[in-house]
């Protein structure tokens, strides 16, 4: 079993008890943490010191982890990037704590992102390591968090999409934490965990940093204390997200890629918006009649690269950058002296080419989704054993 997490003290609290579990009943578990959680608040008033100091609080850290794995059980705990979990051919990196910030639809990522962060590495880099373990260990599960993270943090999110992305390449069971109020499944695997449960508290305690137990509850920095639960639920992840082969999304680009795409899009923009202002008024003769071929054709190719980069990228972002080269480039070219513009005159081709682009522009950056459908797809493969081990909900794994 490979469980991915993003932070020390994660792995125990969503699922420390299994992790004991399993390694009691002499299952092989390789626990994989994304980062060393450098950026998290601390809690003890005497180590009020190390937040902030990223290194610092890292190294504590990683002690207190290795008392939590020591009390759970693991032999096999890995940082993600270091040479045991890092693709061949690649230097070693250290992903960086990204960090979080409450927003108004709650956890959000900060304003500017470190570029050695978690969320600021290409998803494809990331999973391609997450990978690597997966096939060093023969992990036959994967386990990490729902698509939402459990609570939003977006470091918990990009571990779950690399997570799940190295499963389905490496077609490898992928099993998602049920976060805490989601609504329960039918065919959610519970697991029990109350042999366990006392190792999984003072795991907990190791945390120190991090967590405050109390008589059988814990709290975050952020509160109120939770009851240690005695069952832990997971939940079989079949079908594969939608995707495109070949394509890069916005959330496979890191710092650098964002940029480079954004300035290509913008680019890109300007010379169509150049290109359809200069030739709107052609006119192309069919039969002895005159057809507005080149105003025609201008929107056409406007309309085909916004619909291509809000696909492509599925993000508002990029469509919007070439947009603004697109209207950039029209009001830069339409600037007139006193007998109106030259190049954009007042008539059809010239109001359909000023209002045509700027609504296609807006329409496709305001549309609620583009969705491409995609193949159905039938899962054929046997059910495992952990699946097999539970007939419904509630139902104790044995």
């Amino acid at each position: 079993m490979l469980f991915v997490h993003a932070h020390p003290d994660d792995e125990t609290i969503t699922t420390g008890g299994t992790i004991a579990t399993l390694i009691e009943r002499g299952a092989g578990v390789t626990v994989l943490h994304c980062t060393r959680g450098e950026r998290g608040e601390v809690i003890p008033p005497e180590l009020h010191s190390l937040e902030g100091d990223l290194p610092a609080l890292a190294a504590y850290r990683e002690g207190e982890l290795r008392a939590a794995m020591g009390i759970l059980g693991v032999t096999d705990q890995r940082f993600l990037g270091a040479p045991e979990a890092r693709v061949d051919g690649s230097l070693p990196r250290r992903y960086v704590d990204s960090g979080m910030r409450w927003g108004v639809s709650g956890a959000e990522a900060p304003k500017q992102l470190d570029p050695q962060s978690l969320c600021a590495a290409q998803l494809g880099e990331v999973a391609a390591d997450v990978a690597t373990v997966i096939q060093q260990v023969s992990a036959t599960r994967v386990v990490s968090y729902d698509a939402h993270g459990g609570y939003g943090h977006p470091d918990h999110i990009r571990a779950h999409d690399a997570a799940r992305r190295a499963a389905d390449v490496m077609g490898v069971p992928f099993y998602a934490v049920v976060a805490e109020g989601a609504e329960a499944l039918s065919d959610d695997i519970v697991v029990d965990v109350s042999a366990a449960l006392a190792r999984k508290t003072d795991a907990l305690r190791a945390h120190r940093t991090q967590v405050t137990v109390e008589r059988g509850s814990f709290a975050l920095s952020s509160g109120p204390f939770r009851p240690i639960v005695a069952q832990e639920s997971f939940r079989r992840i079949v079908r594969p997200e939608p995707r495109s082969e070949g394509t890069a999304t916005w959330s496979d680009l890191g710092v650098t890629g964002r940029v480079v795409a954004g300035v290509l899009a913008f680019v890109v923009g300007l010379a169509l918006g150049g290109i359809g202002t200069v030739n709107h008024q052609l006119v192309l003769g069919v039969a002895g009649l005159r057809l507005p071929g080149g105003v025609t054709v201008a929107l056409l190719l406007v309309l085909a690269l916004m619909l291509g980069l809000r696909l492509v990228f599925r993000t508002r972002v990029i469509p919007l950058v070439s947009g603004l080269g697109i209207l950039a480039a029209m009001g830069i070219l339409t600037i007139g002296g006193p007998g109106g513009s030259v190049l954009v005159p007042a008539n059809a081709a010239g109001y359909a080419w000023t209002y045509g682009a700027a609504a296609i522009v807006v329409l496709v950056l305001v549309w609620p989704r583009i969705v491409v459908p995609a193949a159905r797809t039938v899962d054929t493969s046997p059910r495992d054993t952990m699946e097999a081990s539970h007939t419904t909900r509630g139902t104790t794994a044995q």
